[in-house]
């Protein structure tokens, strides 16, 4: 069963200054001679320890990336367009960044004989018929940034099995912490912080009894750890912690965490909007070694310290 540390590897972080890519850098490169490929379209240099190898480029030019790989015994597949409303608006760029860079990125790995750990999303599922969802539920993506990452998962099944090349899809849930707070992840948490912080009312989208798996990013990285050392390729895994709460939940707890005495009050529903959202996370436990174990509460107040 795999553990939650790597070490002495040459690793490939694509999007390595990003919300989560960063945080995986952070904590291989103690360890491991590391390099980040990134564009800094959204990532930013401040994210990087010192001593991490630094690959300015796009994930979408295959030569860019064969030669960030040069050498790499793992990579981990983070680079992406990771707004569903985006993707939506610019389909054909996220089928360019989410689909064509991820099949090349498989590519060099072949090439290269590299492990490739892949971010996946629980965006797969879609509006899952009922929750908790495993992996083998039926899959019913309602976006592009979904498809994509359907199809994605499908090519590490085929690498696998047709090339023998390592692949582990990790299907993340709502990921938050440190840096998050304003990306796509669980974009909620870093709304209702802003305006607890502001002593503005919390505002929900809805009557907000729709559930969320909220996974903290330090979870997420030790998700990524096992997965690079795991003799279960091929086949994706959910990255979440098993437990859900409503928005409404959410918002109370931010606002206890910040320490804000303002209103919760409740608008329109968001058109699209899913209901339930839940992982499965046996398969996690029992292939990967992988089990969440940090709160909701605990992982808040970790994220507000840190940026304060």
């Amino acid at each position: 069963m795999a553990i939650a540390s790597l070490s002495d590897r040459q690793i490939l972080v694509t999007g390595g200054a990003g919300f989560i890519g960063s945080h995986l850098t952070a904590a291989l490169a103690p360890e491991n001679d590391v390099t980040v490929l990134d564009d800094f379209s959204t990532g930013d240099r401040t994210n990087l320890p010192e001593g991490v190898a630094v690959h300015e480029g796009d994930v979408r030019d295959e030569s860019t990336v064969d030669e960030a790989m040069a050498g790499a015994d793992v990579v981990f597949h983070e680079a992406a367009m990771v707004s569903v409303p985006e993707s939506v608006e610019r389909p054909q760029a996220c089928h360019e960044l989410n689909g064509t860079a991820t099949l090349g990125v498989l590519e060099c790995a072949r090439r290269h004989d590299a492990r490739v750990v892949m971010a996946s999303s629980a965006a797969v599922y879609g509006d899952p018929e009922s929750v908790p969802v495993a992996e083998d539920a039926r899959l019913d993506p309602s976006s592009p940034y979904g498809f994509e990452k359907r199809l994605n998962e499908q090519y590490a099944q085929f690498y696998a099995e047709t090339y023998d090349l390592p692949t582990v899809p990790l299907r993340y849930f709502n990921v938050y912490g440190p840096r998050g707070l304003d990306g796509e992840y669980a974009g909620v948490i870093g709304t209702f912080v802003r305006q607890a912080q502001s002593g503005d009312p919390l505002t929900v989208e809805g009557d907000g009894e729709q559930t969320r798996d909220f996974v903290y990013v330090d979870d997420v990285v030790r998700a990524n750890l096992c997965a690079a050392t795991t003799d279960a390729v091929g086949r994706p895994f959910n990255v979440g912690t098993g437990e859900s709460v409503t928005i409404n939940y959410l918002a109370e707890a931010v606002r206890d965490v910040v320490g804000a005495d303002v209103p919760i009050e409740h608008g329109p529903a968001r058109i699209g909007d899913i209901d339930r959202s839940e992982a499965d996370v046996r398969r996690a436990a029992e292939d990967l070694g992988f089990e969440a174990n940090v709160g909701l509460r605990k992982g808040l107040s970790r994220t507000l310290d840190a940026e304060r």
